[in-house]
């Protein structure tokens, strides 16, 4: 969430930055945050001033009757006993008051980087590297990779549905080989700067609400209500939260994480939308990249994480370009976002295969994710400061494999494996069609 000293002290400011996402809420919403502020620091001081009261009222009626004045003490205390009431009810108004300022604080979005290019949709995202494509595509790469894993028995998705319903996949066979092979590829090309971490894939409501999830993607979130429990749409949700309600010192900083997991999401309202073979599923398998950051180390982290992302996909020899995330299509979380996107000539789209974003303070607010400077000296500095996190995809299967199958589609029928996957894949190069 976005710091509520801000909208006190920059709301002209605050105002302006937000109104480069064009949303039509946000105006009144952060009107409501300045108003529901005020009112909370009101009810802090009276509050304060109430229980100020009574403290003396204590000591004075302490005083009275070592005195032996009991009837001005007694009087005393029938003062001490309304304000004692009056504290109560202030009391409830201040917490009411301040939930309702977080509530509401949960939904603004963060404040776009000045550098964020200004648009209202995703066509307004405007491509910044690339596209680095062959000059044709051949015709036998223009099948649709759900056709063509069909014919080599890779992706089975009629028995994925019998087993667990619609906009579930399965792979099979070289194909399974094949996404396992992806996932490891990535691991292994950022051991050298992250430490992997193997986290939970069921997490608290609190550790969903921190990266920004909730309370806006809860219908596209799978929920476990009896345990409050909810299964996470990317490892990024857990590991941001590894260091929740702690302070770290900046010489640690800054910490990077690395994860597999798998991923759920209901993908709500997206029926009959990118839906066949590969591209839409309530459950693939990712590799993310995570940073707990200084505000200074951040910018070159997040070129980090994109040089990375995209060194993958070269490695695997697919088509791709970079576009950034325009102000009207940032996420509500987001300060600056990439996308890598790779061209399927079968599909004849463009997937996005790596989402790489930068979030300022606004996740490490929610997770209460703080750090301690230190000085020339190296002591540390009094205080404590709000941490900035990123997250880069480092590889999502699905449409990398759907890429992979289609780019590397040969005129038989069969795929070739990229050159860099073939030590994960037991020496396989070439994925046969099954004989007739």
């Amino acid at each position: 969430m976005i710091d509520v000293r801000r909208l006190r002290a920059e709301p002209d400011a605050v105002l302006a930055a937000l109104a480069r996402r064009a949303s039509e809420d946000v105006d009144a919403q952060v009107t409501q945050a300045r108003r529901l502020d005020e009112r909370l620091r009101d009810l802090t001081g009276e509050r304060d001033g109430v229980r100020a009261r009574i403290n003396e009222l204590s000591k004075e009626v302490g005083r009275l009757r070592r005195e032996g004045d009991v009837a001005a003490a007694e009087s005393l205390q029938v003062e001490s006993r309304g304000l004692g009431a009056a504290e109560k009810e202030l009391a409830v108004e201040h917490e009411r008051t301040a939930a309702a300022l977080r509530d509401l604080l949960l939904v603004i979005p963060n404040l776009p980087h000045p550098d964020v290019p200004d648009g209202a949709t995703d066509a307004d995202n405007p491509v910044v590297a690339g596209p680095f494509v062959p000059e044709t595509f051949p015709e036998h790469t223009r099948v649709p990779h759900w056709e063509t894993a069909s014919a080599l028995g890779i992706l089975d998705t009629e028995r994925a549905a019998k087993i667990s319903g619609s906009m579930f996949t399965m792979q099979r066979g070289a194909g399974a080989t094949l996404a396992r092979a992806l996932c490891q590829l990535a691991l292994d090309r950022n051991a050298d700067a992250f430490e992997e971490i193997r986290p939970p894939s069921l997490v608290l409501t609190s550790t969903l609400t921190a990266t920004g999830q909730l309370p806006k993607f809860a219908d596209d979130a799978f929920a476990i209500e009896r345990d409050d429990l909810w299964c996470i749409p990317t490892a990024e949700v857990p590991l941001t939260s590894v260091y929740a309600g702690e302070i770290l010192d900046e010489a640690d900083l800054p910490v990077r994480m690395m994860a597999y997991s798998p991923s759920f999401r209901r993908e709500a309202g997206s029926a009959g939308r990118d839906t066949r073979g590969m591209l839409r599923a309530h459950e693939f398998d990712k590799v993310e990249i995570l940073a707990v950051a200084t505000p200074e180390q951040a910018p070159a982290l997040l070129q980090e994480f994109v040089d990375r992302a995209q060194g993958i996909i070269e490695a695997l020899g697919l088509p791709f370009r970079i576009i950034e995330i325009c102000t009207g299509d940032l996420g509500q979380s987001h300060h600056r976002s990439f996308d890598i996107e790779v061209y399927a000539p079968g599909c004849d789209q463009w997937l996005e295969v790596s989402s790489v974003s930068w979030f300022s303070d606004y996740q490490a607010r929610r997770a209460d994710v703080r750090f301690r400077r230190r000085d020339v000296q190296g002591n540390p500095v009094k205080g404590t400061e709000i941490a900035h996190t990123l997250n880069g995809s480092a590889l999502a299967v699905p449409r990398v494999w759907a890429a992979i199958v289609e780019n590397f589609r040969g005129p038989d029928g069969s795929v070739t494996v990229p050159e860099v996957l073939r030590p994960y894949m037991r020496g396989l190069e070439r994925i046969e069609p099954i004989a007739s």
